[in-house]
């Protein structure tokens, strides 16, 4: 099924592309190439907000959302709904990947198929990781990637036994691409044999693509929060129309995928590359022509954003090889064009692509296998490991985490490596309320509270006003010296008795939050409330104590 997916999503894109752009014969129509993805976001815009009704962007982190928020459940519409906007926009021109909307595609796929066979949590995601390794694998015709991928980003807690049915999906969509789509690499190159002599301009280029990858990120995010001011998606739409059309314009590179110029300077081709209103004076001149292609490796990631944030659908995984290969072309034409020694360009391309996607994603192993499966590069698995692995270490000097996960650490929401911060991430305070506390009125008196002591199971009482707002609370403990000294129980006030709580639960607040208050009070119980401050329940380091247990076996995947 996902296979079929990706090759679903590969076929509109190309159909849209060659029905928008076949028929150009003169330079004035190469002019649409710059209305052309305005109109794309705009179709994908309007489909997603009037059709679907959901937001259907960034799909690695909405996958990630629904691992470690929603029980690995993904709405069925993204079983397709993806793959329409991607396509649409993409094949408009817009400077953005097929990638992570087949993988959101794949995962949805594979969460829905588990929903119906009623599976539990453990398997629903064990699903949805085999969906998203299947799409990857589809898409690229790269299996091994698939289930690197998958390791790497999104299953966090798996296990070795995890291994066989990630390979098991990942193969069977890559045959499904076969036979439909043939067996040949994506991106064929003219790569010549690695020379151990080039290991230092590969650290070199390692270092570059981890600077790249922390340029890459935050741009990105930055950019994309910034057009977020716009209230209104169609005024952001026609500031992202304008901008995107404006470095087209300069850029022709930046139209759609950008994997066109990729396999051009994979072939030592980039003069090939289309320069636009540069014209030849680009060409006769060598040192003018690189600043080309760094402007182009500078705005990638700015077509990239503008296209997602004016209502295009589409991932920053295409423009990351893209990227990564013009970051490689970059470093090696400036070692050549400096006299330092002479390095094959198509060679740093190839791996430049594996370098930011090591950084950008903070994947490595997924970048090495990635890039060489997609390229038959593996005779450059050296320098593809050494470049990964510095970028890697480069970034992770300044940057936690990968464009995928960022924002949603700082929601808390992001499931890690350390099963103890990811289960803490799955349990939810509002699933551990307890409600059998039996609540007393604050201008009552110890007779009433007496009446309440003689029905309740429970040692501690809840104060509220008239209205619900927790005002304190009252211990058994409190009251055992005169609870039995029936002169006192019109007299005595339940609020002289009360106490104030150690501390406040909210109802939407992190586990790790919950955990930190119980630490510091080293109370038992505390109270829950809602955002009025009214009361809800409480909750016990107990009933949190066999939630982390049961919520431990359930993600755990021997």
């Amino acid at each position: 099924m996902c296979g079929c997916a990706a090759i679903l999503l590969k076929t509109l894109i190309h159909w849209i592309q060659r029905g928008l752009t076949s028929w150009f014969d003169t330079p004035a129509d190469s002019l649409l190439y710059l209305v052309y993805p305005g109109i794309g976001m705009l179709l994908s815009l309007v489909f997603v907000r009037y059709i679907i009704k959901d937001d259907i962007g960034h799909g690695v982190t909405k996958v990630l959302q629904a691992v470690s928020k929603n029980d690995s459940n993904i709405k069925s519409h993204n079983t397709w709904s993806s793959i329409v906007a991607s396509s649409v926009t993409i094949g408009f021109g817009g400077s953005v990947g097929a990638e992570a909307p087949i993988v959101y595609s794949g995962a949805a796929i594979g969460s829905l198929v588990g929903r119906k066979a009623g599976l539990s949590y453990k398997n629903m995601t064990m699903l949805l990781g085999c969906g998203a390794a299947a799409a990857i694998a589809g898409i690229f015709k790269a299996p091994l990637a698939g289930v690197l991928f998958t390791l790497e980003i999104l299953l966090f807690n798996m296990s070795m036994s995890a291994i066989l049915p990630l390979l098991l999906s990942s193969v069977t969509a890559t045959v499904v691409t076969y036979l439909f789509m043939g067996t040949d690499v994506q991106f064929a190159g003219s790569i010549e044999a690695f020379r151990m002599a080039n290991i230092p301009f590969y650290l070199v280029l390692g270092v570059f693509c981890g600077f790249m990858s922390l340029y890459f990120i935050r741009v990105t995010l930055k950019v994309e929060d910034r057009m977020r001011h716009f209230r209104s998606p169609f005024w952001r739409w026609a500031l992202c129309a304008v901008m995107l059309g404006i470095l087209i314009f300069l850029f022709p590179p930046l139209f759609g995928e950008g994997y066109g110029s990729l396999s051009m300077m994979l072939n030592n081709n980039p003069g090939d590359v289309p320069v636009a209103v540069f014209g030849d004076r680009l060409q006769s001149n060598a040192w003018l022509f690189l600043l080309y292609f760094a402007a182009i490796l500078l705005f990638k990631v700015f077509a990239t954003a503008f296209t997602n944030a004016g209502g295009g659908v589409g991932g920053t995984f295409g423009p990351t090889l893209v990227s990564g290969g013009l970051a490689g072309f970059v470093i090696a034409r400036l070692i050549n064009l400096t006299g330092i020694a002479v390095v094959p360009e198509a060679n740093f391309v190839l791996v430049g692509m594996g370098g930011l996607m090591a950084g950008v994603m903070q994947a490595p192993m997924t970048a090495i296998f990635l890039i060489a499966e997609i390229t038959g590069g593996y005779e450059l698995l050296i320098p593809l490991i050494v470049t990964a692995a510095v970028s890697y270490g480069t970034i992770r000097f300044f940057e936690q985490y990968s464009i995928y996960t960022k924002r949603i650490a700082a929601l808390g929401e992001l499931l890690t490596h350390d099963s103890d911060q990811a289960v803490l991430t799955l349990l939810k305070t509002s699933d551990l309320v307890e409600h059998d506390f039996t609540p007393v009125r604050y201008k009552g008196t110890l007779g009433d509270l007496v009446k309440v002591i003689s029905t309740s199971r429970r040692s501690l009482f809840p104060v509220l006003d008239d209205e619900d707002h927790f005002q304190g609370l009252v211990s058994l403990d409190d009251v055992r010296s005169v609870m039995f000294d029936h002169s006192r129980y019109d007299r005595v006030k339940i609020y002289s008795l009360m106490k104030s709580a150690p501390a406040f639960v909210y109802m939407d607040e992190k586990m790790d939050s919950v955990m930190d208050k119980f630490e510091s009070t080293q109370a038992w119980n505390l109270p829950v409330l809602d955002d009025e401050n009214k009361y809800l329940g409480f909750v016990s380091k107990s009933k949190i104590f066999t939630s982390y247990r049961d919520q431990l076996k359930a993600v755990s995947h021997e």
